[in-house]
């Protein structure tokens, strides 16, 4: 099994592997590009994030600044929208559903490593992030690796959601708890 194999079935990986590193590389570049654009250029602006992202819906929008590892894991639904500063370390798969709203500086984070001093030198691992329907998350709200977010959701700001948060809830704190349930 490669290192980019690895990574995306949860396994220990390094991450500095020439293949990974090519491709961390090439998506920078295209996060760079993106960062440059006019925002009256939206059109230019959205061709680039399909050039990284493996799925997007027709409409919609992420506020400069935008920055993530490899895009290829990244696949977004309809009318998605994120504020500015929205970071998505996709060492593994992050997916969001439809009408999902981002506030600004906000990170959706797969990657994590080891408590092992020695191992954390070299490696590290991924866990997947699933994001359901009709979900809001407030400004500086961070997710963590292998989080799942139900559908009609709202994470309150500056929360930091380590463990799934299910359907029909309001959730916040650090670390972030359902507060109430939705209808």
């Amino acid at each position: 099994m490669n290192e980019e194999e690895k990574m995306l079935s949860g396994e220990l990986y390094n991450s500095s592997d020439k293949q990974l590193v090519e491709k961390l590389i090439k998506a920078k570049k295209l996060c760079n590009q993106y960062n440059q654009v006019y925002i009256e250029d939206i059109g230019r602006g959205n061709e680039i994030i399909k050039q990284l992202f493996s799925k997007t819906g027709n409409e919609f929008m992420i506020m400069p600044n935008f920055y993530c590892d490899y895009g290829f894991n990244i696949e977004i639904g309809e009318k998605f929208y994120s504020n500015h500063n929205l970071v998505i370390l996709d060492a593994n798969k992050v997916t969001f559903g439809n009408n999902v709203y981002i506030g600004p500086n906000c990170g959706f984070y797969t990657s994590g490593h080891p408590i092992d001093k020695e191992l954390r030198k070299n490696k590290e691992f991924a866990k997947p992030i699933t994001i359901g329907n009709d979900v809001w998350f407030g400004g500086n709200v961070c997710v963590m690796p292998g989080v799942t977010i139900g559908d009609n959701v709202v994470i309150g700001a500056g929360s930091v959601v380590t463990k799934d948060i299910p359907s029909n809830a309001v959730a916040v704190g650090n670390p972030c708890k359902v507060i109430r349930e939705l209808s």
